[in-house]
Order: C-alpha cells, then structure tokens, then sequence
C-alpha cells in the first residue's frame, strides 16, 4: 500500500492494511465531501469518491452488488451525521457490513466552519458567532442505539489504539463504527480560541480517559472538557443485512425449486457471463 499523505489516520488505516491477511484486491473505499473525501484517492485500492452525504447508501449499493468486498468508509461529521444522518441510522439498523470511520472535527471545516451534529454548546462556528445552544449527538452512544456491532473512539494521537481498532473493525462482520477526533485548527480551534493543532494534540493526550467498555450514554463530548475514549461495543454473531435476508428466504421458499439464494450482482453477471461463453 502507497501513500502521499502524511496524517496519522491514513497510516494507521495502511498500516492496519498492511497487517490483514485479507485479498487488498477486494477491499474497496467510499469516501464523501468534506476534509476526509480524499482519503479514497491516496489509496491504491478501488475507491469512490461521492457526493455530500451519500456514501453511505453508495456503500450499501456496492456491498450489496459485491458482497465478498469489504466495503470502508471514510466520512466526516458533518457528511455523515449532518446531512446523512438518515442513511446512518438505517445502516446501522440493517446492521449493513460496513466499516465507517467518521473524523469529527465538530463542524462543517471544507465548506466554511458552520454548526454540524456534533458541534459542542457554546462552541463559536460560523452559523454561531455568539454560540450553539443545540445539543449534540453523542455518536458513540447513536451508534450503539441503531445497531452497531462494534463501537469504539479514538483520537489522532492514539495512533496504536486506533490502528488496532481499524483491524479489528476490518476482520468484523457487521455495522462497525470508529469516530475519530481531529483537530479543525483553521477554523473551530481558531475561532474558540483552542491554539495550534498541536496544541489541540497535547489536550488529547491530557484531557482523554481511556475506558473500554464504557456505558456509551456517557460519552458526551462538551467543549473544552475532558472526554472518554476506547472500545466501547463488540459484539459477534448478529446476521449483517445480506445473511438476515437470505435466511428469512431460505425458509420462505425453501418448496420451491427455482429458488436461488442471492449472492450478489458481481457473482450473477460473472456466472451469466460464463454461460454465455
């Protein structure tokens, strides 16, 4: 796997690449607008860059076309809990097997710095010169509400922790979620006055506790106040989307001869195609 950027969360990812037995020819990255959009071009993989709040149902598409790909996906707070919140929770309710690593920087940071679901109260942006007064989501405790099969958060300068998370949430089958804080030095940390991203970074040290298994309803991220990180749900043998269908088909048609159980587009257009050869 090559490179060309630098930031602790595409080498974690690479790095956790790198150590997966699994065929790189069949892992795939989705990835949406914001700062993180470009994570699906600095991978030598097949990616898909979309459109602003869709990649999660993009995803869901290619999964169910390609089930035999692992499916990544790379996304924001503001493009995945903002404007694609709805795609959230119904992936997460599907249990869809899809790994989502969502950046949190608490705001809109590529188009402005404006409030997202994830802006802390009081915190300054550019929709909220004197202050937001709305309540976040917690997204640890959202993920885990809607369905997800493995939860966990980590910040930029847990490198190790969140290679490992990154591993085990790729060899997982089922709706994984990882939320990763990172700093928004240009505009949130400048706006609420927060100092340098590495700045930002010793505060990530200092003011994070490390609590695995934590009750995820106590995960809230306030400004400017310590916060919880860890691995904080993994579970094993919930059906994913595809194998809940299947089962529930088997036994429906189970008299019927013509049935044939779905195995994905990918899989029916190579057979199709073989038998017309």
């Amino acid at each position: 796997m090559e490179t060309t950027d630098k930031h602790p969360l595409n080498n974690a990812f690479l790095n956790a690449l790198d150590k997966s037995p699994m065929d790189k020819n069949k892992i795939a990255i989705v990835s949406g607008i914001g700062c993180t959009g470009r994570v699906a071009g600095y991978v030598n993989l097949d990616s898909f860059h979309t459109t602003h709040g869709r990649a999660l149902p993009f995803a869901e598409g290619l999964k169910a076309a390609s089930p035999d790909t692992k499916v990544v996906v790379f996304t924001g707070d503001g493009d995945l809990m903002s404007i694609g919140g709805n795609h959230f929770i119904h992936a997460g309710r599907k249990n869809m097997d899809l790994m989502v690593i969502c950046v949190n920087n608490l705001n809109y940071a590529m188009t402005g710095g404006q409030v997202s679901a994830t802006t802390p109260q009081r915190a300054i942006t550019a929709t909220a010169p004197y202050g937001s007064f709305c309540e976040p989501f917690n997204l640890p405790f959202l993920a885990e509400t809607v369905g997800a099969v493995y939860v966990a958060r980590w910040t930029v300068y847990h490198v190790r922790e969140m290679q490992k998370a990154m591993s085990e949430a790729l060899n997982k089958k089922g709706f994984s979620f990882i939320e990763i804080m990172s700093p928004c030095p240009t505009l949130f940390e400048r706006r609420n006055k927060m100092g340098s991203a590495l700045t930002r970074m010793k505060f990530y040290k200092e003011n994070t506790k490390v609590e695995n298994n934590a009750d995820t309803r106590n995960t809230k991220i306030s400004l400017n106040d310590p916060f919880t990180v860890g691995k904080f749900v993994d579970i094993e043998g919930k059906k994913t989307y595809l194998e809940a269908m299947n089962s529930y088909y088997d036994e429906a048609f189970q008299s019927d001869d013509e049935y044939m159980r779905y195995r994905g587009l990918a899989q029916k257009n190579y057979e199709e195609g073989c038998l017309n050869d």
